[in-house]
This record gives structure tokens, sequence and C-alpha cells, in this order.
């Protein structure tokens, strides 16, 4: 009997110096992301910066895919009550997102939980775009805007010091670059050029996208692309197709490869660009702005990127969690840090006068770049941004005819014409699956 006391007394007092350690058990909080490669490594760092900072929370990073496989495996995840707390998803997603009923505000989080994030600070084309009602519903992540990558070597070769500051002199610059053999294309069509060269063209130069302020004002929005100046611009990209001055990436090159290889002497694309560029050896290259139409004031350019979207579902002491995490990320020291390995904007000007402080463009002046030209001016009803629903769909449509265009099957009239009837569709579509929710 002794013997028997004795163990259970034993085990008792194992039971109760293990609860201790049950108790300081951290709180896991899974994180989806769709950032693969070099992209990918980062986020690891950042999160495994978040988790020796603090003994509280570990975060779990997940690649899931690319952009279109993370929404689809959060829909279906919480569906089955097994989403993640945290999902990175695309900016053509933000309608989806907003009105899915699955999502915890981020804003509201972040001010329940006391955590000191301003708000205000945010670059305000990148928070315009993921606001609602004043508010911000995502947490800004990877952001980026398109800026023109271009060969100094081949511009001085035909006699320019640097691309011209508007489309029509830029345009003859790029036929006298392919006339004069200084390269063999004036530019290289990037892979997102509808984001680049049409929504940008529309952004920088104050064109409607859409009604309703590109959608920000009711879901009840319409597309009018095809009747504003971005005709006149798809009919100089479809003429430089058809005169070889922009080439279509095949033969196995990329399009970021047919500028670093020298065949095209621009390329219009991400800042993001800026880390496979530099890696190009012996790439005599700058950057500078987007250009706009000469009789026009050329306005700020729109994001792209991905934001963090909380999802509802999960326990008080994982939210707990979240925003801890998401305050990390927002905080001005990680900004600089993401700023300087990826080429992504920072999202607050705090982390921008960082940069500036410690003199980062002095070093690297085309890094600034894109925040110089996302903060150009003040962002209008036609600048600010795209609320569109299943975006994603109207433009995979948009693509279709585009390639049309391209081929010379439409006219540039035609083809925009045919996308904005379709895209027209798929908006009353998503209007009517989420009527009186916006």
């Amino acid at each position: 009997m002794m013997l028997r006391r004795s163990a259970l007394a034993g085990l008792m007092a194992a039971a109760f110096s293990a609860a201790p350690a049950l108790a300081q058990q951290k709180v896991e909080v899974q994180f989806w992301h769709a950032l693969s490669g070099v992209l990918g490594e980062r986020v690891d760092e950042i999160v495994k910066r978040f988790n020796v900072s603090q003994d509280k929370y570990t975060v779990v990073a997940t690649y899931k895919g690319n952009y279109d496989e993370v929404i689809n495996a959060t829909i279906a995840a919480y569906r089955a009550k097994k989403a993640p707390q945290i999902v990175q998803i695309y900016e053509r997603g933000f309608m989806s997102m907003l009105l899915s009923g699955a999502i915890v505000p981020v804003q509201d989080l972040l001010t329940e939980k006391k955590k000191d994030v301003d708000f205000g600070d945010f670059i305000k084309p990148v928070a315009s775009y993921y606001q609602y009602k004043g508010k911000l519903m995502s947490m800004p992540f990877n952001s980026s805007t398109p800026i023109l990558f271009y060969n100094r070597a081949q511009f001085e070769k035909a006699g320019f010091k640097e691309p011209a500051d508007t489309w029509g002199e830029l345009e003859k610059q790029l036929y006298t670059i392919k006339q004069k053999g200084a390269a063999e294309c004036g530019s290289s069509l990037a892979g997102d050029y509808f984001w680049s060269l049409m929504e940008n063209y529309s952004t920088v130069n104050d064109q409607p996208w859409g009604t309703k302020s590109n959608g920000y004002d009711g879901l009840d929005t319409q597309f009018v692309y095809n009747k504003t100046r971005l005709v006149g611009q798809v009919t100089r990209l479809q003429k430089w197709v058809n005169d070889g001055v922009i080439q279509i990436a095949g033969q196995g090159l990329s399009p970021e490869q047919l500028f670093t290889s020298g065949k095209c002497a621009t390329f219009f694309a991400s800042t993001a660009a800026h880390g496979g560029i530099e890696k190009a050896k012996d790439l005599p290259w700058s950057a500078t702005y987007l250009p706009h139409e000469a009789d026009l004031t050329a306005h700020n350019s729109s994001i792209g990127g991905a934001t963090l979207w909380v999802m509802k579902g999960h326990r008080a002491e994982e939210y707990d969690g979240v925003a801890a995490f998401l305050a990390f990320i927002a905080s001005p020291d990680l900004q600089l840090w993401w700023h300087k390995v990826t080429g992504y904007v920072p999202i607050t000007n705090k982390a921008y006068q960082l940069a500036k402080a410690e003199g980062y463009y002095k070093q690297s002046p085309t890094r600034e770049i894109a925040i110089l030209q996302l903060n150009r001016g003040t962002p209008t009803a036609n600048s600010q941004g795209f609320h569109f629903g299943n975006y994603t769909q109207t433009t995979f449509a948009l693509r279709e005819e585009m390639e049309s265009v391209f081929a010379n099957k439409k006219t540039p009239q035609q083809g925009l014409d045919d996308a904005v009837r379709r895209g027209n569709e798929i908006l009353r579509q998503f209007e009517k699956l989420n009527a009186g929710k916006y």
C-alpha cells in the first residue's frame, strides 16, 4: 500500500511539475503565402525574425502555390473550417475577400489589440487600395508598381541620354534605337503588360477604367476603358508589335531576359524586377518613371502585389499572435529591410524616411522611383486603384482580347469593346451574388 501511495505521489508530482511547461507552450499561427524562390526565403526570414523576437507565439509560413492556388486553397480550407489565421492574397482578390464574410478587418484587430500602428502613415495609393470606408481591411505586404527600366548604352548609341517623359517622344526613340541597330528591339512585352502598360497607363494619365470611381462607390460599376485614351495606347502597342519595336517573349527567353540579354532596350516592369536585373552581368541599365501623354499631367501609378488577410474562426489568443506579427511587419525597421532585399516598396512613410536618412537612395537611386511615382500628385478617382469584383476573371477576358489584337485578328477598338462587354457581364454576376454587401 505504501508503494502504491508513493507511486501515485510521484505521478502527481510529475504532472504538476509538467504543468508550467504546458502553460508556456507557444501559440501557433499559420501563414499561407504565394512567394517562392528567393522571395519565399525572405518570407521565411521575416517569420524567423519574429519568432525569435518574442516567446509567446510561433508563426508557421507555408508556400501554397501561386496567387490563384492560394486563394482557391483558402476558400476550400475556410469551408472545411481549417483556414489559416493569415493568408496572402493578390490585389485583384480584394473585393472577393472583402465581401466573403470570412475575414477580420486588420485595422479593427490591431486597434482592439492595442498595437502601435500608425494607419495614417501608410503610403496613400497603397493604403487606399486596401481600405473600405476609410478603414484598412488587410495589411499591405509585397507592394509594387511598374517603372521603366532601360539600357543606357543602347540609348546613348542611338543618340539619347535617357528615355523621354512622354509616350510620343519615347516612341520616336524606340524606333530610332531599332533602326540604328543599337538594339534588336525597342522594348520587351512584360507578361503583366495589362497592368504595367494598360491599367497604369490609365492611372498615370487620369483615365477612368470603370464607373463609380473604378468600383469604389458601388458594385454597379461598369468598365469604360474602351472609351478613353487607352484606345490610342493599345493602337500604339499593336503598331509596335507589328513593326518589331516591342517583342513578345518566346524562343526560350522570358520578357525579363529579352532585356537583360541586351536584345531589347527597355522593359516596363514591377520595381520588384530589380533583383533579377541587378544580377545581370555587364548590363548598363538604369530606370525611370512611366511616361505620360504630352497634353496630360502625370499622376500617381497604381500598385500591384498582395496583402495579408486575417481569417475568421480562430481563438482569441491566436488573434493576439496575429496582431503581434502584423505589427511587426508594419514596423519601420522591418519595412526598410524588406524594401532593400526585395525591391518592393516600403508601405509606410516612416520606413521611406529611414531609407533616405541613411543615404540608401544615393547608393541605389532607382529604388526610390517607385515610391516617388506612387506619391506623385493627389490620387484621383481614376488613380486610386481598382475595386472590381472577380477582377481576375475580367482580366483574363481582357488578355484574351488583347491576344487577338496583337495577332491582328481584331482592331484595338474591337478588342477593347469585346473585353469591356465580357468584363461587364462578369461584374453583373458579382453584383448579383453580393447584393447589399457593399
